[in-house]
């Protein structure tokens, strides 16, 4: 049997580092939104009695360093499961080392997966229990759509959905470590704090435009990504409503109000980013397809 799985990639509508905390953690206040594009997991039950991973990005490793890997080795550890054997299947489309939390998506696919395949019917608060074992991020990504993220991003609530808009993602030809990205924090610290508030408030309301206006990513004070100043200048002019990196970074995000906008400015960015892509907010994180 085979269960398949949309993972989709999300951005950071707002990012803040709060605290380093004692365990070398850092609290974080995030908002963070679902958008629609996607890798595709496929999980298949097999008799090895192994895990074995395939992908169509050459640069992803295939071994136990890949969150996919460590998200079923956790599933069976909480389940006490015996592994009769599986093969993943991740189809890329999110950009690699982007900020878009792809490692995430591809390993909280897994974990849905396999409630499926073995019906275990753990509810989503259990599978993000197993989740944040091996990533902060996998927790949202299990749940997805909009929402504020606290504690090291495993304290998830509920906030209004992003009004219908169009995003356009740009990832420059560079990549950002993020555990790099935050012991540059640890060096420097924060010139700025973002008005989290502000922001909060102006997602409760649903308005896109104040939204726009309050979207910050503190990594940008100490991370340098070539071609930023470019892309967001760009998106400007297309008539953006708002810009914005997304996590460590280097991915640039837009938000258009007009699909033509979006499109403009997508046709523009090629020549100052690898990966471009025009996409919606989605509501959740992974969804079952087959």
């Amino acid at each position: 049997m085979t269960v398949k799985v949309k993972a989709y990639a999300k951005i950071n509508l707002i990012l803040d580092i709060v605290d380093r905390r004692n365990d070398g953690y850092h609290d974080l206040f995030m908002i963070m939104q679902s958008v629609g594009i996607y890798d595709t997991v496929s999980v298949t039950e097999n008799k090895s009695e192994t895990i074995s991973i395939t992908c169509s990005d050459d640069d992803i490793p295939l071994d136990s360093r890949n969150i996919a890997w460590k998200a079923a080795e956790a599933f069976f550890e909480v389940s006490r499961l015996k592994n009769k054997g599986i093969e993943i299947n991740i189809e890329k489309r999110i950009p690699h080392a982007a900020g878009l939390a792809g490692g995430s998506a591809d390993g909280a696919a897994v974990i849905l997966a396999l409630n499926k395949l073995y019906k275990t019917d753990y509810s989503v608060d259990e599978l993000c229990k197993i989740g944040v074992k091996i990533g902060a991020d996998v927790p949202f990504c299990l749940t997805g759509g909009t929402l504020l993220a606290q504690g090291i991003g495993d304290v998830l609530n509920r906030v209004r959905p992003l009004r219908r808009c169009y995003i356009v993602l740009a990832k420059p030809d560079f990549d950002v470590n993020t555990g790099y990205a935050y012991r540059q924090f640890d060096r420097f610290g924060k010139s700025h704090t973002p008005d989290k508030l502000g922001m909060l408030c102006a997602v409760q309301s649903r308005d896109l435009k104040q939204i726009c206006d309050k979207m910050e990513n503190v990594f940008e004070q100490f991370i340098e990504v070539p071609e930023r100043i470019t892309i967001k200048e760009i998106m400007k002019n297309n008539h953006a409503l708002g810009f914005c990196m997304s996590g460590s970074g280097p991915t640039v995000f837009g938000i258009f109000a007009c699909r033509s906008d979006a499109d403009h400015a997508a046709a523009a960015l090629k020549g100052f980013a690898k990966d471009i892509a025009v996409c919606l907010p989605v509501s959740r994180g992974c969804k079952i397809v087959e």
